[in-house]
């Protein structure tokens, strides 16, 4: 299990990889998120020595440079999800059914999932995405269009947003 962390134009973010897969993303430093990120491995079954070590990020640096350079609207490198069934139903629709620039409510990613009347369970899906930005959890809005919840803050979805919006 190796760290990094990672100077991006919304702040300092934590990266953990395991066996090359990008498995969390952290708004903040690692010794702010120590704690955080070691409860969540140790809740799901992981390893909870962490190395820092950036040449496991080689690829996911470069594709998260080229984002926040508006060079990329799409993200190929490997990440694995640790969340329930309907967690990981969830995060795979963000990955798949929301593009570059574009938003949906949390009713949009019930009827994706095909639960239409778990909009509740899907935002509590969206508030755990463990991998931020890559899966694109800043996406969902509230259904009048209104700005709601990001673990980051609300100021960094909104910045996300205008990013992809910019071009």
């Amino acid at each position: 299990m190796y760290y990094i962390e990672y100077e991006s134009p919304i702040g300092l973010l934590t990266l953990v990889n395991q066996d090359n897969y990008l498995i969390r993303t952290e708004f903040g430093s690692f010794q702010d998120k120590h704690k955080k990120i070691t409860e969540w491995l140790s809740k799901n079954k992981l390893p909870i020595e962490l190395k820092k070590d950036n040449e496991p990020f080689h690829d996911i640096i470069e594709e998260l440079d080229d984002y926040f350079q508006q060079k990329r609207k799409t993200f190929t490198i490997p990440y694995k999800f640790y969340g329930t069934p309907f967690q990981q139903k969830v995060w795979e629709a963000l990955a798949s059914q929301v593009p570059y620039g574009t938003t949906c409510s949390y009713q949009d990613i019930a009827q994706i999932v095909g639960s239409p009347k778990a909009v509740r369970a899907v935002g509590g899906a969206n508030n755990q995405n463990p991998i931020s930005i890559i899966v694109p959890c800043h996406r969902v809005i509230g259904k009048n269009g209104k700005l709601v919840g990001y673990g980051g803050g609300l100021d960094k979805k909104e910045f996300l947003l205008e990013l992809e919006r910019e071009k």
